[in-house]
């Protein structure tokens, strides 16, 4: 039983494992009522551990122990203890075998930790600590051996059976069974273990690695999905042949495995040589996935096999390292989705969700470094910081020593921790040493929570020729941190002439060789830069690229910002621009009449996007985006959201009523024709055409309505598809919304992702989404409690997604919240704490709101036989 007062673990107390295992031989019995798992482990004591002798203690959790046997012999049961999830052995020799048997019940394992059941078939997820709920093990990531697996099961019902590693063993057994035996060369952590068993069809390619070698790559996939699985087996060998090129990275074993689960809490999971996906990750055809579908999917394939170097070759010492292997892997697979497609809509992608969501973990209750000190629960530290402000910190290294240093730094890393579990200390070890920088004062990015805020004052001396630019740099207080000393943050930026045209960036009166654009590096609390041979007062353009996850405070006036929308030659800086005065002029109108004037200059900066075909189409879909009200909220000090939503509304029908007409010539101007493609040419015209649409169907528009019905029925594909259900669900026609429904769903039934996607054009809707309409849907034959992607789509899109809705002022989206988080602890506590997130903010809501957003945290506190996952959520979130 879980703990309702969980203990809290510090990464200043972390001590070196008392006994290593050198190998795990491991025999699973699957039957229909449950499973008996065989553990054999060959252990030895630690040498660089404690000379005193230390009982062997093993982790477990909902284990039925059948016998334990140490050497061959079976111990008395007074020859060892169980008790508070631990298998406790007092006396045990220098170096011995220690077998296990325990009996477990995947059929009833809600939880989906460990070993359960997903459709039929058997399948694991042991990251973080799901190890333990298949035998008793040291589950820690720094204790790694050599795996050797044999699988046993009814041959008619479990046709494939898979592990870690090569087959190297199988046979028929008795009554109807067969078995499979897999061995993994490599040593590993636990948590890369993995098993799936099922009758699964095999789709077969493979992939001849630099040096020659030729490797098996296997997808398994129920039937069903047989013909979705060509796009996502052509990305990993584009992510092989790339990590090649890029990292010098050549796979290891002899064969690559991916295999597709419906129910599974995460995306995907990097286990050695099988990864286990959602199917939401990993499945995918025209007729079914989204442009952005694809584009995430070919990521997350790619992300996975990377890992098997940063990640499984090398991994985390303890789970506060875990950036080492996340932050670093997501740098990595953003890279080759920059490759794959546009390096500047990815950058605006990656930011978008930075500033959105990140940035808001960074200023909540649950703010932690990218190493943490410390936590409860280690599943609630799968979060954005880890991921995405980790990838953010190494692009940063990245930037700093150049790419032909950052790929000497991690060559030496890789060849300096090959088999080893390790700490971002020696990451960032491996980087300075290769290169020679400096990386002292950067490492407190790993130390310190929050966002820093840069704050920039200018002024030009029109008699000498030189502006100055004064930085200075701030980070917010945070649970736990106070008075953070200041970070090295690379910080790039240009000049714009009043032509528009880029000024040399001369830092002294001699430069010779000015550059256009500059990293400037900042140390110091407040820094000034003075650059010389001016003949007026630039236009700044600052942290191009995205440079550092920062907020940035300037006074940009919106004559500056709409010239910038139009001539900052960094394409990044340039849809910022247009963000910045969008978030000006609704943030002006908040609260005021609906007479109050709309600035008369966005619409034409509106317009002149429309139409400059010359412009990248990619990045003006992006610009056509008006900033998200979620993204308005973390603006704000006190966020109304009914106010932020009325504003928002505001400014998007002024837009579109005034450019009805550009909208009909934009959505006719990329109307598809020929064959479905995937290049970047198309997915803009894509975008743009559906943007164009939505912002029709905004207003009502009657040519809108036609167009919109006639794209979702002839659509050949499920952008377009989607793109004009989305604008029927989102519009005033509320015949054509339920007959689009309607019709959506008789198409896709029987297909669960698409139905997910039905669920979630739904759920995010202010018009089709409001409390009844959502409860309806919990109630529909599809929907089903046990399977993540469901309760995502419906439950979490609703809280996360239609703030009208759920920040409605009676406060029912709140209790609607914390009903379904209470319902879901007792069976998925992981899933139940990623749902508490839109609560723990109640902070930076007006207090009419915010007080009942705490309430509605103070009713899951109360709660009987709380998860520890949920706990840490609640409590840190209601602490003073």
């Amino acid at each position: 039983m879980r703990t309702n007062q969980p203990q809290t673990i510090y990464l200043s107390e972390y001590t070196v494992p008392a006994y290593l295992v050198d190998h795990v031989d491991l025999r699973f019995e699957l039957f229909e009522d449950g499973a008996r798992v065989h553990s054999t482990l060959t252990i030895r004591r630690n040498p660089q551990g404690s000379e005193l002798a230390q009982p062997l203690v093993l982790d477990g959790d909902s284990l039925t122990l059948e016998a334990v046997h140490l050497n061959g012999d079976e111990l008395a049961p007074d020859a060892y203890e169980e008790h508070d999830g631990q298998l406790v052995v007092a006396n045990v020799p220098e170096a011995f075998t220690l077998g296990v048997v325990t009996w477990i019940e995947p059929q009833n394992n809600t939880r989906l930790e460990g070993l359960y059941k997903s459709s039929g078939m058997f399948c694991t997820q042991c990251e973080a600590e799901g190890f333990r709920c298949i035998t008793y093990y040291p589950d820690r990531p720094d204790v790694m051996a050599r795996f050797r697996t044999r699988i046993e099961a009814d041959r008619s019902a479990y046709p494939v059976l898979l592990s870690n590693g090569n087959p190297v063993e199988q046979g028929a057994l008795e009554d109807g069974r067969h078995f499979v035996t897999w061995e993994d060369p490599f040593p590993k952590p636990c948590y890369l273990f993995a098993l799936v068993a099922g009758d699964l069809v095999e789709k077969r390619d493979s992939f001849t690695t630099v040096s020659g070698r030729n490797i098996d790559l296997r997808m398994y996939v129920e039937p069903r999905n047989a013909e979705k699985c060509d796009f996502a087996m052509d990305s990993l060998k584009r992510a092989m042949r790339w990590d090649e090129e890029v990292f010098g990275r050549e796979y290891d074993l002899d064969i690559f495995m991916i295999v597709a689960v419906d129910d599974f809490n995460m995306g995907a999971m990097e286990n050695k040589g099988l990864n286990i996906f959602n199917s939401s990750c990993v499945l995918a055809s025209q007729d079914t996935a989204t442009d952005a579908a694809f584009q995430r999917i070919e990521a997350i394939v790619a992300h996975e096999y990377f890992h098997n170097w940063s990640g499984n070759r090398v991994t985390c010492r303890d789970w506060f390292q875990l950036s080492l292997k996340e932050g670093f892997t997501v740098f990595r697979d953003a890279r080759f989705s920059e490759d794959m497609g546009s390096p500047t809509v990815k950058r605006i992608e990656d930011a978008t969700l930075l500033r959105t969501a990140q940035f808001a973990e960074d200023a909540g209750p649950m703010a932690h470094p990218i190493r943490p000190a410390s936590y409860m629960e280690i599943s609630n530290f799968y979060t954005l910081t880890i991921y995405e402000k980790g990838a953010e910190v190494v692009r940063m290294i990245y930037n700093l020593l150049g790419p032909a240093a950052f790929r000497e730094g991690s060559d030496l890393y890789f060849q300096r921790h090959d088999g080893q579990a390790v700490t971002t200390d020696d990451f960032v070890q491996a980087m300075e040493d290769a290169s020679g920088v400096d990386l002292g004062q950067f490492r407190l990015w790993y130390e310190q929570a929050g966002t820093p805020v840069l704050t920039v004052s200018d002024d030009f001396d029109e008699a000498r020729g030189i502006y100055r630019l004064t930085v200075e740099q701030a980070i917010p207080d945070t649970p736990g941190q106070t008075d953070k000393k200041p970070q090295h943050i690379p910080f790039a930026l240009g000049l714009l002439g009043a032509g528009g045209e880029s000024l040399p960036l001369r830092l002294s009166a001699d430069d010779e060789a000015p550059q256009t654009e500059r990293v400037l590096d900042l140390r110091e609390p407040t820094q000034s830069f003075e650059f010389h041979g001016l003949s007026e007062k630039p236009v700044p353009s600052l942290l191009r690229h995205f440079s550092a996850p920062v907020r940035v405070n300037y006074p940009w006036t919106r004559e500056q910002l709409l010239f910038l929308m139009s001539h900052d030659p960094d394409g990044f800086n340039r849809w910022d621009a247009g963000q910045r005065l969008a978030v000006d002029v609704i943030q002006s109108l908040i609260g005021q009449p609906d007479s109050a004037e709309i600035e008369p200059r966005l619409v034409d900066a509106y317009r002149h996007l429309l139409n400059d075909t010359d412009l990248d189409q990619a990045l003006v879909a992006k610009m056509l985006q008006l900033p998200s009200e979620a993204y308005l909220v973390e603006l704000s000090e006190s966020a109304d959201v009914p106010a932020i939503h009325h504003a928002r509304e505001r400014v998007l029908n002024h837009l579109a009523v005034a450019l009805r007409d550009d909208l009909l010539a934009c959505y006719e101007r990329n109307q598809g024709g020929g064959d479905y493609q995937l290049t970047p040419t198309a997915i803009a015209s894509r975008s743009l055409r559906n943007t164009a649409l939505a912002w029709l169907l905004h207003i009502d528009d009657e040519r809108g309505r036609e167009l919109a019905n006639s794209q979702f029925e002839q659509a050949d594909n499920m952008t377009d598809r989607l793109g004009a259900l989305r604008a029927l669900v989102n519009s005033g026609f509320d015949e054509d919304r339920t007959r689009a429904l309607d019709a959506f769903y008789e198409r896709f039934s029987d297909d669960p992702q698409v139905v997910e996607l039905w669920f979630s054009v739904q759920a995010s809707s202010s018009k089709a989404g409001q409390l009844p309409q959502i409860h309806r849907l919990l109630e529909h034959p599809a929907f089903d409690w046990k399977n993540p992607n469901k309760v995502r789509s419906v439950v979490a899109v609703f809280a996360g997604q239609n703030l009208p809705a759920f920040h409605n002022p009676d406060g029912s989206g709140y209790n609607f919240l914390a009903e379904q988080v209470r319902r879901l602890d007792d069976s998925n506590p992981q899933i139940a704490a990623r749902l508490v997130t839109p609560l723990t903010r109640w902070r930076k809501f007006a207090p009419t709101y915010g007080q009942q957003m705490k309430a509605a945290l103070e009713g899951i506190r109360d709660k009987q036989s709380l998860s520890r996952d949920v706990y840490e959520v609640v409590h840190k979130s209601l602490a003073d």
